[in-house]
């Protein structure tokens, strides 16, 4: 198993960073330019939750710890902002709690679309993890075959 854990200031330009440096770790699991994509697209969607959302003006940091095994990316994005009031809710499609910033609201939807598995932990005022795993085919039919 290899693992990678970052730390870094909540700050919108360290979003590229983070999708960077993930598609760089999971690189030795073979993914294909689509399954690279779908990780990078998820890992953005998840950092700019924790920019925009949990700390709202506020200093902070963002913690994205990953692992690979196998055929298997497990992703870790975590904040220790505002937390989510109505985690349920926030999980529906088209759900924002910034309309005025014109965002739509399909981040959460994105993630769970574009990765394997997905979960979300939230506490208010302490923060928020968004959990999510990718399965890689070429992993996959090495391990068939």
């Amino acid at each position: 198993m290899n693992e990678m854990i970052l730390k870094f200031p909540a700050r919108s330009e360290n979003e590229v960073f983070a999708r960077n440096a993930v598609a760089a770790f999971v690189l030795p699991l073979e993914p294909t330019l689509s399954e690279l994509s779908d990780v990078k697209t998820a890992v953005s969607e998840a950092v700019t939750n924790c920019i925009v959302h949990a700390y709202r003006g506020r200093e902070g940091w963002v913690t994205v710890h990953c692992t690979a095994d196998g055929e298997e990316l497990s992703v870790e994005i975590s904040d220790e902002g505002r937390g989510i009031a109505d985690l349920r809710r926030a999980l529906e499609p088209f759900y924002t709690t910034l309309p005025e910033e014109e965002r739509s609201g399909m981040g959460f939807t994105i993630m769970q679309t574009f990765m394997s598995d997905f979960s979300v932990v939230s506490e208010e005022e302490k923060g928020t993890t968004v959990k999510m795993k990718k399965r890689f085919a070429a992993g996959q039919a090495r391990n068939a075959g």
